[in-house]
């Protein structure tokens, strides 16, 4: 049987979605990081501890560990453990992306820099780091523009500023927040800020697997929300787009041309992209499936899950069919409506009974303190819903959501407050 070695951030939320993928293609499965997940607390023999962030400890504890159970497979699940894949695969002799493309696609600096060079439709940039001073910055800005840091992801520290005064706000905010990260002192890319023009439009999400270099397009997913700041928080993701379809064509093609630009060239793709009047815009390329549990709306032909396909390509099995049953899919996150500890949730049940919702997960535990973006790195929960028609599912999905109320109580003054966000 293959072994799989999984790199697993404790915040993640794809664990179990890997678990059962390895259980049902036949996949000895291995997770590592620095604490188990809940679902693993029964199999602790199933579990390595792992410095995710520091791949000179990293390296050698899977290479003891490969000694006595030898890996086939390593993967990440999101872009900080999709670099170190790279690296543990190079180290035991694995075919894999280079190190060099999967970097590129964890940082925004390099990864614009790659697409401006094929000539990829790419808006004005600049770096600094925020040791630089923001008044300084100013002059050499356009408005509006907008502010993001170069590695994290997620729509984490991404700001708009449509004049100086909400840019030097803008500047300072994320400084801050990347003086929260550990390894802030010791990583340059840490301590800088990636400032471009801001790209109006709508704003579409794909998911696409690369084979020999050939990209398959997987689901494109609308997001009906609006995403024009000065926060970028995501919502609403549902499939099939309602685009075009040679718009969605173009789109297709759009990630593909990025991928070769960066030098991807096999397993998962995930890209974010923009349409308006002028062009098709790249707004992110990821060496990895799409985050949260959205996978968990995808099924494709034969009945596999995205993370199935990625399984079985990665262990070099044929692909069943790449296309996707023919249902209406889409996932909400549930954004955290304020700063504070989590009371409870209510209207949970309401919320389930509505048509056409097929779960509703609240990963975020009562006790808990929770920030909202754009310092927030996580979501309040997900509400999963099917349909007929893309239009059914993001009614669902908003009737769900309406049901839905959050009590917070702040952590100044204590008072407990309801907290009801609306999309």
């Amino acid at each position: 049987m293959a072994h799989l070695l999984l790199l697993l951030p404790s915040m993640s939320y794809r664990g179990e979605a890997f678990l059962e993928a390895a259980r049902k293609v036949g996949v000895s499965l291995t997770i590592a990081g620095d604490a188990p997940p809940e679902f693993l607390v029964q199999s602790p023999e199933n579990f390595l501890i792992l410095d995710l962030h520091n791949p000179d400890t990293a390296i050698p504890a899977v290479m003891t560990y490969a000694k006595g159970s030898p890996i086939d497979v390593v993967l990440g699940v999101n872009d900080q453990t999709a670099v170190l894949a790279s690296i543990i695969s190079e180290a035991l002799g694995h075919l894999a992306n280079s190190i060099d493309s999967v970097r590129a696609a964890s940082n925004k600096h390099t990864m614009r820099r790659l697409l401006q060079k094929e000539g990829l439709p790419c808006p004005n940039f600049m770096v600094v780091s925020v040791d630089e001073m923001p008044a300084d910055v100013v002059p050499h800005v356009t408005f509006p523009c907008v502010l993001k840091p170069i590695t994290l992801s997620g729509s984490c520290g991404v700001i708009r500023a449509d004049d100086q005064e909400s840019f030097l706000q803008a500047f300072i905010r994320i400084a801050n927040l990347l003086k929260t990260f550990p390894n802030f002192e010791h990583d340059i890319a840490s301590r800088q800020i990636l400032i471009e023009d801001f790209i109006p439009g709508i704003e579409v999400a794909l998911e696409g697997l690369l084979t020999k270099n050939v990209f398959h397009p997987l689901a494109l997913f609308d997001k009906p929300d609006p995403l024009d700041g000065p926060y970028f928080e995501e919502t609403i993701y549902v499939t099939p787009s309602r685009l075009p379809s040679d718009t969605q064509t173009r789109i297709t093609e759009s990630l593909a041309k990025a991928a070769r630009a960066i030098g991807l060239r096999e397993g998962p793709v995930h890209g974010e992209l923009r349409i308006n009047d002028q062009d098709i815009w790249v707004i992110e390329v990821a060496a990895r499936s799409i985050g949260g549990k959205c996978s968990r709306m995808l099924e494709f032909g034969t009945g596999r899950s995205l993370e199935e396909l990625i399984l079985l390509h990665a262990l070099g099995q044929d692909l069943p069919s790449l296309d996707l049953v023919k249902r209406a899919g889409g996932v909400m996150m549930i954004p955290i409506p304020q700063e504070g500890i989590l009371v409870r949730v209510e209207g949970q049940e309401e919320a389930q009974r509505v048509p056409g919702v097929e779960e509703v997960v609240m990963s975020a535990k009562p006790g808990e303190s929770l920030i909202p973006l754009p310092e927030g790195k996580r979501y309040l929960g997900f509400i999963l819903a099917r349909g007929t028609r893309p239009e059914e599912v993001e009614e669902s999905l908003r009737e769900a959501h309406r049901r839905i109320h959050v009590v917070m109580k702040t952590q100044v003054s204590s008072v407990i407050q309801p907290g009801v966000f609306r999309v």
